[in-house]
């Protein structure tokens, strides 16, 4: 059984009930609160495993607890719940750092899916403890702070960015294609996920790169998709 801490935010009461009883039967322990308000002073006073969060709320919506959430030290996954073709709804939660969405109605079997895999990808992230830095030439890595720097200058990176360079360096040379990226780094099946890919990789490249133009760490493999290149010169 699962002893894992979700954070339920939704305020239409029979979607709660339904996320409760569906989660606490696999064993989950599972919070409830109506408001963006109330989701941000629970998440401050005892924070969540994870949290499934509505986005339109009352007061504070979804998308701003989102980004507030975004903002804190510690990193805690998000699902966000959205309406059926709310497409554009999925994209801003994604770029503000959500880590999966559920599409409204959704059945128990989608939903746990996608919980287990989230935490998944949480558990793999935060290393085990002691894992230490990633050296990797001019660009250092550290997974437990999710720190970046490059020659010696802090980094500052979305969430995604950071998950999809960490994947990325963990194997140097390994080629990557943007189906499997995807995977690893989104968790789920999205509609545009190779141009999802290739813009996020752009954005490191501006970040990272001595010349994004020419990038010496993060190499297009025609074709195939993506690899990091460890180089020590500048």
């Amino acid at each position: 059984m699962m002893n894992e801490k979700i954070l339920v935010v939704e305020d239409h009461s029979p979607t709660a009930e339904f996320l409760r009883a569906t989660l606490e039967f696999e064993g989950y322990q599972v919070q409830i609160v109506d408001n963006g308000i109330l989701a941000l002073a629970q998440i401050k006073s005892n924070p969540p495993d994870l949290i499934l969060l509505d986005i339109i709320l009352p007061g504070i919506d979804g998308f701003e607890v989102c980004r507030l959430v975004r903002q804190r030290d510690d990193y805690i996954p998000i699902i966000m719940l959205t309406g059926q073709r709310e497409d554009d709804d999925k994209v801003t939660g994604l770029e503000l750092g959500a880590d999966d969405y559920v599409t409204k109605p959704f059945g128990a079997r989608e939903l746990l899916a996608r919980v287990r895999a989230v935490l998944r990808l949480a558990r793999r992230y935060a290393g085990p403890a002691g894992e230490g830095q990633l050296n990797l030439g001019r660009i250092v890595i550290d997974p437990d702070r999710r720190k970046v720097t490059v020659e010696g200058q802090v980094v500052e990176l979305t969430r995604k960015e950071f998950d999809l360079l960490l994947v990325l360096a963990q194997e140097p040379g390994r080629v990557f294609s943007r189906d499997e990226l995807f995977k690893q780094v989104w968790g789920s099946d999205f509609v545009g996920k190779s141009r999802t890919v290739d813009v996020h990789i752009q954005q490191l490249r501006s970040k990272i790169e001595p010349d994004p133009s020419q990038p010496r760490h993060l190499i297009t493999v025609r074709g195939v998709g993506y690899k990091f290149e460890r180089r020590n010169t500048r």
